[in-house]
């Protein structure tokens, strides 16, 4: 990956719709090469979609909460079913196994206490918990999903 890679990259994390040409005149290189890479990252598995961000307000899932939950044991069965349960439910927006006391964190966009406790209801009939806490989103100071690209490691030519 080059520099213009880089700059592409940039480009379709602010706005994917922009057009090759655009991305071509911007980066320095015509619409054919630009869309060469754009299609050669997204074989690559670096451009993984290309998605609509939506305003979480207007949709009716404007409070965030993030949940920590401890696993009631470390099994591959357990795993296996928490992960089948989370997968289904459309409130869970993203899950991470961490370190720590918490084995997971989940981040939920719902519309009010009532659906946060659905959710709740609703994943501890599906898997047996340890302990869950949750922690409720008061303002939303900085919300991105642009990744930084300056760890990106320039290609090497010849090789």
């Amino acid at each position: 990956m080059d520099q213009i890679d880089r700059e592409i990259l940039g480009i379709l994390q602010k706005d994917s719709t922009v057009t090759v040409s655009d991305i071509g005149e911007f980066v320095g290189v015509s619409a054919t090469p630009s869309w060469r890479r754009i299609q050669r990252m997204e074989d690559r598995g670096i451009i993984r979609r290309r998605v609509a961000i939506l305003d979480a307000d207007k949709v009716g899932a404007g409070v965030t909460i993030f949940v920590s939950i401890c696993a009631a044991t470390h099994s591959e069965d357990w795993r296996r079913r928490f992960v089948e349960a989370i997968e289904h439910i459309p409130e869970v927006t993203e899950v991470y196994r961490t370190s720590g006391n918490t084995d997971y964190v989940l981040k939920l966009a719902v519309p009010d206490l009532p659906a946060y406790d659905a959710f709740c209801r609703k994943l501890a009939s599906r898997v047996e918990l340890r302990s869950v806490s949750s922690m409720f989103a008061m303002d939303r100071i900085k919300q991105t999903t642009e990744l930084p690209l300056g760890y990106v490691v320039p290609a090497q030519r010849g090789r």
